[in-house]
């Protein structure tokens, strides 16, 4: 670059300088419109935040009263505090004159009061009279000889002896008489064993009692009881106790065929259905989900449970073929083909007729001209105190937003231009 300076004349040196100058200039004029063009950025980005900063404010602000009116709207009684007084409703113009308050005169009054005698705290609970007792007499330390008793101080106390696990050996002696030993017959007398629940069984009556209480009466799992056989220095395999389960429930056969006979006897039987886990003996460690099917007998208040493998028809059906008279049940579309027999009369539950299922009746005629007509009654603040109506107002969440939004307005109309009747009204037009 210096070469070629050096071999430039001074016209050629001139111009160069002239046009370094102009770019010069043109670079200043850029860099200020750059500096001014970040500047009105920054001022952009400040005016962006504040406004960010004041959105937010409003945002909470708002959700915070759009949770406070959900919470007066819908929310649990004791959440509400909605005044009682209704903030649009206009004075009657009349003017009436205040009666002057009378004079209040002064009288004394004498009395005899009963001062009702102070009954004594009770004490500790009374122990049960059909318990033994175990008597156990302290005598005092000091020598008592030559004094007399003026009395005793009782205090019972509640023991328990823990269960503890023996065996019943039976022995049973042989005997032989005298001309069979000479005459080689050995033709012996011995007693014969007494009935046990379990041929060549182990385990006596007592045990396999304790072990069905505890499994099916305090729900204690096999896996534990074997733990606490454990601690006693007895071990038994699980497959063991599950095989004496069995044989126990083949002895109970006879009542559970006896309990059936009876429950399906009676007149009128509430059947539900209800999902159980059960192990899979196919695969370790999983599950299958198998249904107990309860038949309860509000007459006598027995209770049948009928295990299946599924939920389908068959089960009930087999189960109801000879049954006669009021079956009472839930929805369920199984209930309805054995409802249809001649000898059945099929009663739905109330109970599941007001829950959430059985709302698609009041959506699809939801707005209705009777609807429309009722629902701020409904809505009502009256209206909520109402057993029957309480159900409905839980289970508005099927509604859109807009639809929400419209069922609010109507309840703001006129909320006390509905009575009780009206409520009526709606429960016979949606039975």
């Amino acid at each position: 670059m210096s070469k070629a300076l050096e071999n430039m004349g001074f016209e050629e040196l001139l111009e160069a300088t002239k046009k370094m100058e102009s770019e010069k200039a043109a670079l200043k004029s850029k860099n200020a419109e750059l500096e001014s063009k970040s500047s009105k950025l920054e001022s952009k980005n400040t005016e962006l935040e504040s406004l960010k900063t004041e959105l937010e404010t409003k945002l909470s602000d708002l959700q915070f009263r759009v949770d406070q009116l959900n919470r007066l709207l819908f929310g649990a009684k004791r959440e509400r505090f909605i005044k009682n007084a209704d903030e649009n409703q206009m004075t009657l113009p009349f003017d009436v004159e205040q009666e002057p308050e009378p004079e209040k005169q002064q009288e004394t009054i004498t009395y005899v009061r009963t001062k009702a005698k102070r009954i004594n705290h009770p004490g500790r609970m009374a122990l049960p009279s059909h318990l033994p007792v175990k008597e156990i007499v302290i005598e005092p330390e000091e020598d008592t000889t030559g004094m007399k008793c003026i009395g005793r101080e009782v205090t019972d106390q509640l023991e328990l002896i823990p269960a503890k696990l023996f065996i019943n050996r039976y022995i049973r002696p042989k005997y032989i008489k005298p001309e069979d030993e000479e005459t080689l017959t050995h033709k012996g007398v011995i007693a014969p064993l007494p009935v046990f629940p379990i041929e060549k069984g182990i385990a006596g009556p007592g045990l396999l009692a304790q072990i069905i209480i505890d499994k099916f009466v305090d729900h204690l799992p096999i896996y534990r009881q074997i733990e606490r056989f454990k601690r006693e220095g007895i071990k038994i395999p699980s497959s063991t106790l599950n095989g004496w389960q069995e044989s126990v429930s083949s002895l109970l056969w006879p009542l559970y065929e006896n309990l059936k006979r009876r429950v399906l006897q009676q007149g009128y039987l509430q059947v539900d259905e209800t999902p159980i886990p059960v192990l899979d003996k196919t695969k370790k460690g999983k599950t299958h989900r198998g249904y107990h099917w309860i038949y309860y007998s509000p007459l006598e208040k027995t209770v049948l449970f009928d295990y299946q493998h599924g939920r389908s028809r068959e089960g009930p059906s087999k189960l109801l073929k000879d049954f006669s008279g009021y079956l009472q049940t839930d929805g369920y579309i199984v209930y309805d083909f054995i409802g249809k027999r001649k000898n059945i009369t099929h009663l739905n539950c109330m109970a599941h007729a007001r829950s959430y299922q059985n709302l698609n009746i009041i959506k699809s005629c939801l707005f209705s001209p009777l609807i429309i007509s009722l629902l701020p009654a409904l809505l009502c603040r009256t209206a909520f105190d109402n057993n029957y109506a309480r159900p409905l107002k839980n289970n508005l969440s099927f509604l859109s937003f807009s639809q929400g939004r419209t069922l609010i307005s109507l309840s703001k109309m006129s909320r006390d231009a509905f009575s009780k009747d009206s409520l009526f009204s709606l429960e016979s037009a949606l039975a």
